[in-house]
C-alpha cells in the first residue's frame, strides 16, 4: 500500500464541467487528458467522462491507444498531430482525429491510398508561433489538405492562445481576429467545419473566443490557469502522505542533506513519507507550507527522494500517522505554485507512479 497518495474527487470534476457548460452554452466540450490527465489518472478520468463530454484531447498517439484499449469510444483528438514515426493507419484503425500543423503531414496523408477517411483539425498559427501554418501560407496549405482523398471533409480549424492569462494585452483579441480573417479567406465555405481556439484561459476569461469547441484542460481539474484560484472551480486533487516520525530538535542543529537549514530554536520536526521520488519538487524554497491537523507548517531542509522534513513547533502534539496535505482544497496548488515559482501545470503533471491515485465521491 502506497503511503503517498493522490485522492481525486470525481464530484469536483463533474461540477467543473457543469460550471463551464453553463458559461459556454453554445460550445461543445473537449476534455484534455494529456499527461495522465494532469496527474489525475487518464483511465479513471476517461471512464468518468466518456458520456459527459464531446471529445477527449491527448498529446500522444500512445495516450489515444490506451483509451481505446480500455473501451473508450468518445472521439479523440491528437492535439500535436501524428509524429514522423507514428503509424498513420492507426488513426483509421482506432478512429482517431488528428491536428495537422505542418506540410510534411499533408504530404504523408496525400501518400495514403485507402478508402477510409480521417477527420482532421487544420492548425493555423495565430500568434503562439509554436505549431501551425503561418497566415501567409495557411490558405494554400488548407486547400492542399482538403484535396487529400484520405481527409474527411469539411475540415475543422484549430489554434491556440499564447497569452490568455494576460488581461492587459491585445494578443488574445488579435489572435481571434486573425482566425476570423483566415476563415473568411477560404472561398469554398463548404470546406469549413468546426472552430476551436479557447483552452482553459480563453474559456474563463475570453467568452468571445469560445466558438464551436472549447478545450477544457487544467480548469477541468479545478485548478486556475491564472495566478490565483477561481472560487467557482472545485479542486479535484488532494496530494497527501503522513508523518512517519516526530523528533525533538535542538537549537543550532541542522537537518537533512547539505545542512541547508539550521534551527534557531528548540522545536519538533516531523518526517513525512514523501519526496521527489513521488514527484514533489526537490528544489522548493524553504518554508513552503504543508497542511497538518488544520494548520500550515513549513518544510525545512532539502527534499530527499523519499522523505521531507517539516517544522512542527516546540509545543505541537502531532504524531506519526497524522495526515500531511501538500496541496488540495484547503491548501490550493496555486498557492504552492506562487510560493515555489513552479507552475501548477508542472506540479500536477510531474507526479510519479509511486504516488497512487484513488478516486472518491464527496
Amino acid at each position: 500500500m502506497s503511503i503517498a497518495v493522490v485522492n481525486v474527487n470525481r464530484q469536483a470534476i463533474l461540477h467543473n464541467i457543469e460550471y463551464v457548460r453553463r458559461n459556454s452554452p453554445n460550445s461543445t466540450l473537449m476534455a484534455i487528458l494529456k499527461a495522465n490527465a494532469y496527474g489525475h489518472g487518464i483511465a479513471g478520468i476517461a471512464q468518468l467522462l466518456s458520456d459527459k463530454v464531446d471529445y477527449f484531447g491527448v498529446a500522444r498517439l500512445s495516450e489515444a491507444l490506451l483509451l481505446r484499449q480500455i473501451g473508450i469510444i468518445t472521439p479523440i483528438v491528437l492535439l500535436e498531430g501524428f509524429f514522423p514515426h507514428d503509424e498513420i493507419t492507426d488513426l483509421i484503425d482506432f478512429n482517431l482525429q488528428t491536428v495537422v500543423h505542418s506540410s510534411w503531414q499533408i504530404d504523408a496523408l496525400n501518400a495514403i491510398k485507402i478508402e477510409n477517411q480521417i477527420t482532421v483539425w487544420f492548425k493555423i498559427d495565430t500568434g503562439m508561433h509554436r505549431l501551425g501554418f503561418r497566415f501567409d501560407e495557411a490558405q494554400g496549405e488548407f486547400n492542399r489538405l482538403a484535396s487529400c482523398c484520405v481527409v474527411r471533409k469539411p475540415l475543422n480549424i484549430i489554434s491556440h492562445f499564447s497569452s490568455a492569462d494576460d488581461f492587459s494585452s491585445d494578443q488574445t483579441s488579435n489572435q481571434c481576429l486573425l482566425l476570423d480573417e483566415f476563415v473568411e479567406s477560404i472561398s469554398n465555405k463548404s470546406l469549413l467545419h468546426k472552430q476551436s481556439i479557447a483552452a482553459s484561459g480563453g474559456i474563463l476569461a475570453w467568452p468571445n473566443s469560445h466558438r464551436d469547441v472549447i478545450r477544457l484542460g487544467i480548469a477541468l481539474y479545478g485548478v486556475s490557469p491564472f495566478e490565483n484560484p477561481i472560487a467557482e472551480l472545485h479542486p479535484a486533487m488532494t496530494f497527501k502522505s503522513e508523518l512517519i516520525a516526530v523528533r525533538k530538535h535542538k537549537k543550532g542543529e541542522s537537518v537533512g542533506y547539505g545542512q541547508i537549514w539550521t534551527s534557531h530554536k528548540e522545536t519538533k520536526l516531523g518526517v513525512v513519507a514523501m519526496g521527489y521520488g513521488d514527484g514533489y519538487p526537490r528544489g522548493i524554497p524553504e518554508n513552503t507550507p504543508v497542511l497538518i491537523n488544520g494548520r500550515r507548517v513549513p518544510i525545512v531542509g532539502r527534499v530527499s527522494m523519499d522523505m521531507i522534513i517539516v517544522d512542527l513547533g516546540q509545543n505541537s502534539s502531532d504524531k506519526p500517522g497524522d495526515e500531511v496535505i501538500f496541496w488540495g482544497k484547503e491548501l490550493p496548488v496555486e498557492e504552492i505554485a506562487k510560493h515555489t515559482g513552479i507552475s501548477a501545470y508542472e506540479l500536477l503533471t510531474r507526479l510519479t507512479t509511486r504516488a497512487k491515485v484513488h478516486y472518491i465521491d464527496k
